[in-house]
């Protein structure tokens, strides 16, 4: 067994440039300069100062938050913090960036606010105590915000905020909600809440500033039926009281308009086989909608005076952000697996190239599907251009679970691919994207369920000649770290090498460390606490099946992670230590994960280096 504690690892973003200056961009690895290479976020842009622009940027080595005057093309980097800083929001009228500080990645501080022309940072609610973030949502008159806190203590509490008076608390609950959005004339407040106690299907409440209650919508039938409700927003015009919302009442998320002065709800029912969610154009006539469907994404402009969808060219791959500019026209983020992301307008052209080093592309996937225990599953493999199988095999599992793998580009499985590895991505039952009912299938049989999909999926990727049977590698991060430990343990036969980054893998022990929100969603998966369902926790969590792991495990771990606390691994790998299992460890000082780009590319090179020490030699 080897450790690290990680504290030879370069934390601040100019050794980057150092790297750079020293190495030159010729002799990098085609690997590692898809990290290294600048990138940006969608910008955020002001609604009464649209000039004002607000992205991430990983140009520094480290992703930070940067101010952009479209007028003057001026550029400023506001935010300059070792672990990096991408939780930030523009003012209506462009004044203003708060900015959520943390530390060390543990996610646990206080909003501050910058002028956007600069200047010293200030405490942007004083009088509220550190906390989890649980939404914000800034007014235009400059002066107020809606503030959402969580903590152990008090669940979830939502302050409205005014320059110069103390802090009002405006709601509590134990159970999770968090800030939906402010009215354009700051008058009505969107909750998002989950009193019924089912933490994956939100209701909404609307209030006034005074805290009194204006509107109710509340899909769950009192937690009996599991739909779910979201915000997308309040109508960008004075007086409307419209409120834009996602629902689930046809299986999938679609949105609706609903008139919270009225109660008056106006179905869109759009033609879309995915899930739907949109935003308002800034005009209040039309809706620009994001369809995702099958791991690929595309954008439409839907008129609600004409009831009429159209279709807003863009190419085949993911588009995972989109915004409406005041002239119309729609500015996207957008990648494909073998393509770098770029933000694009469709006046034309890129809208912000980030200078220095351009990312090299990767190869296309291939979308597989594979009849599974719980219906077809589908799967995205890349492998090496011209390779024939079989081939060394990562299963790289997404994290969430709430989430899914799409035809975006990916620099940690292109890494995989350039050392010779076919790579798949399995959307397994919980992930999004397919469905309600797909989603909502973990439940209760937590980790478990995942694992048989992608067991089948494992089963084909043999079966076709694609992977080595001998040489595959089970990875993951996040929640993906949670499913390669227990799949590790409860199908100790099927993987040669499992590598996990911040997983969990002490689920008790993990429940009663995490952070609040993340005990509420645990106990709707398992429908419970650990004291209550005890037989559930232990039949989803990896270290009930430590003693059955066979294969040589690489854990990574962020020390102040909140989401999959650190002393839960610690209990893992003690009875790894225990058993003599060979496993390798490496704590690095942040987070869950890292925004320091130095700092995932050596994570990235361990994992690497540990695949190859640890694979089976093909016969």
């Amino acid at each position: 067994m080897t450790e690290s504690n990680g504290s030879d690892a370069p934390g601040r973003a100019d050794h980057q440039n150092d790297r750079t200056r020293h190495q030159g961009a010729e002799d990098m690895p085609d690997w590692e300069k898809r990290f290294r290479a600048p990138r940006v976020s969608l910008p955020d842009w002001a609604e009464d100062a649209p000039d004002r622009s607000l992205f991430v940027s990983n140009a520094t080595g480290t992703y930070e938050l940067y101010a952009w005057d479209r007028a003057t093309g001026e550029q400023r980097q506001v935010t300059d913090r070792p672990n990096g800083t991408t939780d930030g929001v523009l003012s209506p009228d462009g004044d203003w960036i708060w900015w959520f500080d943390d530390k060390d990645g543990d996610e646990f501080g206080v909003w501050r606010r910058q002028r956007f022309s600069g200047g010293e940072d200030e405490l942007a609610a004083p009088g509220l105590d550190p906390s989890y973030p649980a939404g914000i949502a800034l007014g235009r008159d400059g002066r107020t915000a809606v503030v959402g806190r969580s903590t152990d203590e008090d669940g979830t509490t939502i302050h409205l905020v005014r320059t110069g008076e103390a802090p009002v608390e405006l709601y509590r609950h134990r159970e999770s909600a968090g800030v939906g959005d402010l009215s354009h004339d700051g008058s009505l407040i969107a909750v998002e809440h989950t009193e019924h106690g089912d933490a994956m299907h939100s209701a909404l409440r609307v209030m006034r500033p005074d805290g009194t209650t204006v509107a109710e919508l509340d899909d769950t039938r009192g937690g009996t039926e599991e739909l779910g409700l979201e915000v997308l927003g309040f109508a960008p015009v004075e007086g409307d009281t419209r409120l834009l919302i996602g629902h689930q009442r046809r299986g999938r998320w679609e949105p609706l308009v609903w008139d919270v002065a009225t109660g008056e709800e106006t179905d869109l029912v759009l033609e879309l086989p995915g899930d739907v969610s949109a935003e308002w154009y800034p005009d209040g006539t039309g809706l620009l909608i994001a369809h995702g469907y099958e791991a690929r994404g595309e954008l439409f402009r839907y008129d609600l005076t004409e009831r009429r969808l159209v279709r807003i060219p863009t190419p085949r791959g993911a588009v995972s952000g989109a915004t409406v500019r005041p002239d119309g026209s729609v500015e996207y983020l957008w990648s494909s697996a073998a393509e770098p992301p770029a933000v694009r307008s469709t006046t034309g052209g890129v809208v912000l190239d980030p200078p220095g080093m351009k990312s090299p592309g990767s190869v296309p996937v291939e979308d597989v599907w594979v009849e599974g225990p719980g219906g077809r599953i589908h799967a995205l493999v890349q492998k090496p251009a011209g390779a024939t199988g079989p081939l060394p095999t990562v299963f790289d599992i997404h994290g969430g679970p709430t989430w899914h793998d799409s035809d975006s580009f990916a620099a940690g499985p292109a890494a995989w691919v350039d050392h010779g590895y076919a790579v798949v991505r399995v959307n397994y039952r919980g992930s999004t994207g397919y469905g309600r009912a797909w989603t909502d299938a973990l439940k209760h049989r937590v980790g478990l369920i995942e694992l048989e999909d992608i067991a089948a999926v494992r089963e084909w990727a043999v079966a076709s000649g694609l992977a080595d049977p001998a040489r595959l590698i089970l990875t993951g991060g996040s929640w993906g770290g949670y499913l390669t430990l227990l799949g590790l343990g409860t199908q100790p036969d099927a993987w040669a090498v499992g590598i996990a980054a911040v997983p969990v893998a002490d689920y008790v022990t993990a429940y009663h460390d995490e952070m609040e929100a993340l005990k509420a969603m645990d106990r709707t998966l398992l429908g419970g606490t650990p004291e209550e369902v005890p037989d559930r926790f232990e039949a989803s969590s990896p270290i009930t099946y430590v003693d059955e792991v066979r294969a040589p495990v690489h854990i990574s771990a962020g020390v102040n992670d909140p989401r999959c606390p650190i002393q839960q691994i610690e209990n893992y790998v003690k009875r790894l230590e225990s058993r003599n299992a060979v496993h390798e460890v490496y704590r690095y000082d942040a987070g869950h994960g890292s925004l320091v780009v130095d700092e995932r590319i050596k994570q990235v090179r361990l994992e690497l280096d540990f695949a190859t020490r640890h694979l089976p030699t093909p016969a």
